[in-house]
C-alpha cells in the first residue's frame, strides 16, 4: 500500500546554499494534490528580536521564465 501524501510537506536544511539569499531551509509540500516548493528563512524581528520563518511557496509545474530575446542594436539608426 503506498502512503497518501496529500496536504503534508517536508522541510530540511538546504545543503546547496552558496549566496546570502538562498533559502536556510527547503522542502516540498502538497495541498490537495498539487505539488510545491516550499522555501524558508529565518528572519528576525525589528520590533521584539524574536526569530521566525519567512515562507515561499511555488507550484513545481510553474513554467521557467523565458530568456529575454536579445535585441538587434544593428540597426539603421544614425548616432
Amino acid at each position: 500500500m503506498e502512503y497518501d501524501n496529500t496536504n503534508r510537506g517536508i522541510l530540511s536544511k538546504n545543503q546547496n546554499k552558496t549566496a546570502d539569499n538562498h533559502p536556510e531551509y527547503s522542502g516540498s509540500l502538497n495541498v490537495d494534490g498539487t505539488d510545491y516548493w516550499l522555501s524558508a528563512w529565518i528572519k528576525e524581528s525589528k520590533k521584539d528580536g524574536k526569530k521566525f520563518f519567512s515562507l515561499s511557496v511555488k507550484p513545481k509545474d510553474a513554467p521557467k521564465a523565458k530568456p529575454m530575446p536579445e535585441e538587434d542594436f544593428n540597426d539603421s539608426v544614425p548616432f
